[in-house]
């Protein structure tokens, strides 16, 4: 099978739309989160660890050189844990959010009632039904 066929017959499943959308709704999703995180969740868990700016925790490795005129020569080299901590706390959010959505997607999934038998069903029901009540026996279900 020649790829450009496979990739036609990926395309029209729909798989390739609910790809695009998924990434779409990913990256909105993703700005959402992470204005939350830093402006509604990192505030007061600053605050709670002692007024700290998790964007200013760094370890310094090499302070940042001043020329006499106020320019920097040498840029800092420094480790920037704090921002890797909001990284990691943006991580828990979003997995905790997809699983919310996958869970509520698998409660509402399988909470759908069966469908109704249709006519022909409920005719052979009956058929079946009678032909037990003739031959005296109680109906299976």
């Amino acid at each position: 099978m020649g790829i450009l066929k496979e990739f036609r017959e990926f395309a029209i499943k729909g798989n390739f739309i609910d790809l695009a959308v998924g990434v779409i709704i990913g990256a909105a999703s993703g700005k959402v989160v992470n204005a939350l995180v830093e402006k509604v969740i990192m505030p007061p868990v600053g605050l709670a660890t002692g007024k700290v700016n998790f964007n200013e925790l760094r370890i310094t490795l090499q302070p940042a050189q001043m020329g006499p005129d106020g320019k920097e020569l040498v840029k800092e080299v420094a480790i920037n844990y704090g921002a890797a901590i909001q990284s990691f706390i943006e991580l828990l959010m979003v997995a905790s959010v997809v699983f919310l959505i996958v869970r509520a997607y698998n409660h509402f999934r399988t909470a759908a009632p069966p469908p109704a038998p249709g006519a022909q069903e409920k005719l052979l029901t009956e058929i079946r039904d009678l032909l037990a009540a003739q031959a005296g026996s109680a109906p299976k279900k």
